[in-house]
């Protein structure tokens, strides 16, 4: 198995999902995971952090049913080594799907307990920034962003009960996740929107 390169990883992403809001989710996805690697000691991993990010939803837009079951056949085909599948389908943990199984590969690596805890949250974020008369997060503050995450009717899609998990996995206060997931957003946004406008 291979090393994939994160071109190769963007190449793969584009080849099974098409639409925008998903390739987004995924760019966004990667940066907010580079930007953990580097704030918690792992920067020289931070390219790898990224690829898992980058990937974590590839099997989402074709099977949402089958969502982390998919992934291992598609991401071994082109090659993608077992570390980052494990890590992949580590991110469903204990998530049922629409077929009926629940995902049994449980976060190990700190990265993966970061993956699991920050994708639910980064698109409730967005929702919360799109709301905003600036459309970002830049100028979003916490207190506002919790007010959001309590208001069950607001992106009702995104799993706090996953997000709770995923905070109590790192050992985290729910807070801490908050702070720093918000301002691993507003740091990549530009990064984040200038990839999304070289793709239309």
């Amino acid at each position: 198995m291979k090393t994939i390169t994160r071109d190769e990883a963007f190449a793969l992403l584009k080849k099974y999902n098409k639409d925008p809001f998903h390739i987004q989710h995924a760019l966004t996805v990667e940066a907010v995971m580079k930007w953990y690697a580097s704030e918690l000691g792992y920067g020289e991993d931070a390219e790898y952090w990224g690829i898992v990010g980058l990937l974590h939803d590839i099997d989402f837009e074709l099977y949402p049913e089958e969502h982390c079951l998919k992934a291992p056949e598609m991401l071994r085909k082109a090659g993608v080594g077992e570390d980052v599948i494990h890590s992949v389908v580590s991110h469903g943990y204990g998530i049922t799907v629409g077929c009926g199984a629940t995902i049994d590969v449980a976060p190990e690596h700190e990265m993966e307990k970061v993956l699991f805890a920050a994708d639910e949250l980064t698109g409730l974020i967005w929702a919360a920034a799109l709301m905003r008369p600036s459309k970002s997060t830049k100028d979003m503050e916490l207190k506002s962003l919790k007010k959001k995450y309590k208001s069950k009717g607001f992106a009702a899609g995104c799993s706090r009960e996953v997000i709770e998990r995923g905070a109590e996995q790192l050992g985290w206060e729910l807070q801490k996740l908050l702070t720093m997931t918000l301002q691993a957003m507003a740091d990549c946004e530009d990064e984040i929107k200038s990839e999304m406008d070289a793709e239309e």
